[in-house]
């Protein structure tokens, strides 16, 4: 069989080198289509998740798996209130215990000495101290939940994320101060030999209850803050009226039954006596009045959630 040569090309070296230059170009022609779909951005490649917002309507769910999803925003807003909270003070965290000591020197000296209010055994001022350590982180916790959501406009006006967040933040700052004073406590038992039983082991479970209780009230208080800028100055009520409403500077077994039962309907009762059993092993062991503080407490955080998330959707026109 004999070569046919290209009529188009020159005869000679010239000719050979064009055919060359053709195949060489032939050899660099671009791949077949399936070779370009994949570089083309399509396929071996993960598309980017789709995130749906859609508008709060009603009585809906909690929404508690997009707080998860934010949980490292829970943390920057709460490492930032943490830093805000005592920023140009001159005693920085040492506020986190004047407050709850300063209170109890003022309790021991009213009602344990001139009232000779009963302690069950345990010095006041470690009596009362005791039960002011969870009720000031209680306390802060409202009062701080209470006003996130006003003093967070801009961010919620701006950024899309979980509105229950920011008064969540508020609440958790709070375990900061509350180690803090936890600390001067077991140094104060220290100091009048009281050693605990095994029943501290308890504490973090009685924590869980003062952190769920002054979420509720938080989550409450801040989704009417938004609505009625007077919510700020019932506060301050709302605490003091909730601090002798509370077996603070006294011990709940002045109260006879049926009303001792009923008292635990407060759930700071279930949290303040379940610390002192915890640390001293008081007589007030947990029981029915502690069960109905669980329960008033899981209540308030449940439907105080569901109301904020309720009105969650105005809260960017109206704060």
């Amino acid at each position: 069989m004999t070569a046919t040569s290209d009529p188009r090309l020159p005869a000679g070296p010239a000719g050979r080198s064009a055919a060359a230059g053709d195949r060489r170009r032939s050899d660099a022609d671009p791949p077949p289509d399936h070779e370009h779909d994949r570089h083309d951005g399509h396929d071996g490649h993960d598309e980017l998740p789709t995130i749906v917002i859609t508008p709060a309507k009603g009585w809906i769910r909690l929404g508690l798996a997009d707080v998860w999803a934010y949980r490292e925003l829970l943390y920057f807003l709460t490492w930032r209130d943490i830093k805000v909270r005592y920023k140009q003070t001159a005693l920085g965290a040492a506020w986190a215990v004047l407050q709850p000591f300063l209170t109890m020197v003022v309790f021991s000296l009213f009602f344990g000495r001139l009232a000779q209010i009963p302690s069950e055994g345990v010095p006041y001022p470690l009596f009362s101290y005791a039960a002011l350590v969870p009720w000031t982180f209680f306390a802060n916790g409202v009062t701080l939940s209470s006003q996130s959501m006003v003093g967070n406009a801009n961010l919620i006006t701006k950024v899309y994320f979980p509105r229950l967040i920011v008064p969540a933040a508020a609440v958790v700052s709070g375990l900061v101060d509350f180690g803090i004073a936890m600390v001067v406590l077991f140094a104060m038992m220290a100091w009048y030999g009281e050693a605990p039983d095994w029943q501290v082991l308890t504490l973090p479970a009685f924590l869980l209850l003062a952190m769920i209780t002054s979420l509720g009230v938080g989550l409450w208080l801040s989704a009417l803050n938004v609505r009625y800028r007077d919510v700020r100055y019932v506060v301050p009520f709302l605490i003091q009226f909730w601090l002798f409403a509370t077996p603070i500077a006294y011990p709940s077994t002045l109260l006879t039954e049926p009303w001792r039962t009923l008292y635990g309907l407060n759930p700071m009762v279930g949290v303040v006596e379940g610390f002192r059993w915890a640390l001293f092993d008081t007589r007030t062991s947990p029981g029915l009045t502690t069960l109905l503080s669980a329960v008033a407490a899981v209540a308030l955080l449940v439907t105080g959630a569901y109301y904020f998330r309720r009105m969650e959707k105005t809260f960017a026109d109206v704060v």
